[in-house]
């Protein structure tokens, strides 16, 4: 498969993943709303996921496809099954004994996640009957993981790039068609449980059906073999996924105080923080992934052959678009955060006080939204020259400081001050790893960077202008955001979004913000 039949692939499927999610989440906010039940489902549902990281895909798939790969293609599909049997049955056994213990443990640990949840009364008992359903999506979604950097060896993208999907259509089956069968105060949520759990074992059945298809068969080896007695591929493995594990405890630990903080804050604040925080992620994920993404081989090409002037060219070229796609980004979830979350989700069990809340959220974790962008544009630089001990120490530092600022915030603004917590925390990130490379001499912001960069501010502002004068005048006229989605409030939010990005990369285009030929340049670097 060609590298841009591969490309669209992944892009196509992760944007029908996308579409799908958002009409999960709105469907979850219509039934479970920011209520009780829905802080208990959203921790159960982050629960499996703080240790998904450590067992998929942040760290398994890195480390396995280079060696499965390097199997298959120097030594044939027979040693390449050899080794991916052997790794598939350590992973199962290790994966099985930890969900049994997890499950037993589940109450002790539910508390030390969110003790926060034992003033109101049942929560926690909710959230602990919620998570031992959700728990084993883990084991599922870890052998999905495995047996997609399989597919992805032999070129066969679709089948794992559509998993998220199935998670997502899955999720949303079981509270439409479920919660009716389901005789709880709860029903909603339990039926969600169910859904995540379902979804794990399609996801699995779905994988395995095509890993058969593709000539990949293999069975399990027994525990003692597969455990006791790794092979050289396992171990070699296990190596490779180290510094992985490590970088994403980091991130984990972060979740973990995340979680534990918000759950003192009341009723909904989790709900709250939940809602906004997948809207933000939304320019993130598509945006900065893909910036990073496509930086990397540029760099690490440039870095290998000795060319640093051009790594630094391309870096800088990086940031700008980083910083002009996220600012004008920002500007946009700030001013239109209340429209957003009120046509999105205010409807059955979501209320106006939910948007409200929300939409405050929203606002505040846009404001690190540029850094975040920044992040991802920069990281690239210390992986291209091999280094994954900076990244780490970086992490270690804001998982430090993100903690005492939510502590030092929280008494005074509740689940806003953990999103400006988090906000500040990616900033001074962001500042560490240019800092880092200016010490180093490795990079610096050259004279192109100081001419566009005043021109991107320029066109943000403008942008913003419109957007709030367009915002005023519209509310002027009476238009009422909430009460979810009607064919005006619609209408005049996409015309409005249309107009000022339209406007945007007007302004870039006559200014030179970011001129076309150099745009098409960063994008077609191989």
């Amino acid at each position: 498969m060609s590298l841009l039949k591969s490309i669209a692939t992944v892009g196509g499927c992760t944007a029908i993943s996308r579409v799908v999610g958002f009409v999960r989440d709105i469907l979850i906010a219509r039934f479970l709303g920011a209520s009780m039940m829905a802080d208990a489902f959203f921790v159960a549902l982050r629960f499996p996921n703080l240790f998904r990281s450590l067992f998929a895909e942040g760290t398994l798939n890195v480390a396995f496809v280079p060696l499965f790969a390097g199997e298959y293609h120097t030594k044939g599909r027979k040693h390449a099954l050899v080794f991916a049997r052997a790794a598939f049955s350590f992973l199962f056994y290790v994966l099985l004994a930890f969900t049994l213990v997890m499950e037993i443990l589940m109450p002790a640990l539910m508390f030390l996640l969110a003790p926060g949840f034992e003033k109101i009364a049942g929560k926690l008992v909710l959230t602990t009957a919620l998570s031992r359903i959700t728990f084993p999506f883990l084991m599922c979604v870890s052998l999905v993981s495995l047996l997609s950097g399989m597919l992805n060896s032999l070129g066969k993208f679709w089948a794992a790039a559509f998993t998220p999907t199935i998670l997502n259509l899955s999720m949303i089956m079981a509270l439409l068609f479920l919660t009716p069968y389901l005789h709880s105060d709860f029903a909603p949520a339990y039926a969600l449980a169910i859904g995540v759990l379902a979804a794990g074992i399609i996801e699995f059945l779905f994988l395995l059906w095509h890993i058969r298809r593709a000539g990949l068969v293999f069975g399990l080896l027994p525990p003692l073999k597969a455990v006791g007695h790794m092979n050289r591929g396992v171990k070699t493995l296990l190596k490779k996924m180290a510094p992985g594990v490590l970088g994403s405890g980091v991130y984990q630990i972060n979740l973990f105080f995340d979680t534990l903080f918000v759950s003192f804050v009341g009723a909904g604040a989790i709900s709250w923080l939940n809602y906004a925080h997948h809207l933000f992620q939304l320019p993130i994920g598509i945006i900065g992934v893909a910036i990073g993404t496509a930086l990397l081989p540029i760099l690490s090409k440039h870095i290998k052959a000795g060319e640093l002037k051009e790594a630094n060219e391309q870096l800088n070229r990086g940031l700008e678009l980083s910083l002009a796609l996220s600012l004008s980004s920002m500007i946009g979830l700030m001013l239109l955060a209340y429209p957003i979350i009120g046509i999105l989700f205010e409807r059955g069990a979501f209320t106006a006080v939910d948007t409200l809340n929300t939409s405050r959220a929203l606002m505040v974790f846009a404001m690190g939204l540029p850094a975040y962008m920044m992040t991802k544009a920069l990281s690239p630089f210390f992986y291209a020259r091999g280094d994954t001990t900076t990244p780490v120490k970086i992490a270690i530092v804001g998982v430090i400081l993100n903690a005492i600022l939510a502590l030092s915030f929280m008494p005074f603004w509740g689940y806003v001050g953990i999103a400006l917590a988090t906000g500040i925390t990616v900033w001074i990130n962001a500042a560490q790893y240019m800092v880092r490379l200016a010490r180093r001499g490795d990079f610096r912001l050259d004279k192109l960077f100081f001419y566009r960069f005043p021109r991107i501010l320029l066109a943000s502002v403008v942008m913003g202008g419109v957007l709030w004068s367009g915002k005023t005048a519209l509310n002027a006229t009476g238009l009422n955001w909430q009460h979810g989605i009607s064919v005006l409030s619609l209408t005049a939010l996409v015309c409005l979004i249309g107009l000022s990005v339209v406007l945007f990369f007007g302004i870039l285009w006559v200014s030179g913000g970011i001129p076309r030929t150099q745009l098409k340049r960063l994008m077609r670097q191989k």
